[in-house]
């Protein structure tokens, strides 16, 4: 998951990551709030408290986009069993990044929403708060690592701290 995101970004030295953590979130809107408290147990944990609101903003926005755009009709109410989203967090010394799997292969888009609208400006905030973001093809892994075929997309945003 990690390489497309070092794709067009400096250089990052492996010895410098120093923590991951990973949610399953269920397919429910109320997975955002879940999504958002794991967010700060985990800042907090990582004496990064200061950053919790901009990454608390991207986070729901990313998981709030995934459970609208990118689950089955049936999966937003709560009648999939099956959790299709999660969130990942991952710390380097100098960098943040959050990045939020849904079972989608359709390419997140930003649009412009009207002044009046209720919605629409997901991904406009979550380029506002980030120093960048991006999203690639999810793939599904088989035995032994292998990549078997192309499965839904990661969205991430990247903070440097």
């Amino acid at each position: 998951m990690l390489e497309p995101l070092r794709q067009g970004l400096p250089p990052i030295d492996p010895s410098a990551v120093s923590g991951s953590a990973t949610c399953t979130l269920p397919a429910r809107f109320e997975a955002v709030g879940g999504a958002r408290r794991f967010t700060r147990t985990t800042l907090n944990g990582w004496g990064l408290t200061e950053r919790f609101d901009d990454v608390a903003l991207v986070v729901s926005e990313l998981v709030t986009n995934a459970l609208r755009h990118a689950l089955p009709a049936e999966g937003a109410t709560g009648e999939s069993p099956d959790p299709a989203v999660r969130l990942h967090l991952m710390r380097w010394s100098s960098r943040l990044v959050c990045a939020v799997r849904d079972p989608s292969r359709e390419s997140p888009i930003a649009s412009e929403a009207p002044d009046c609208a209720e919605s629409g400006r997901g991904l406009f905030l979550v380029e506002s708060f980030s120093d960048s973001w991006g999203w690639h093809p999810s793939p599904e892994t088989g035995e032994f690592g292998s990549v078997r075929a192309m499965r839904g997309k990661v969205v991430w945003a990247l903070f440097r701290i």
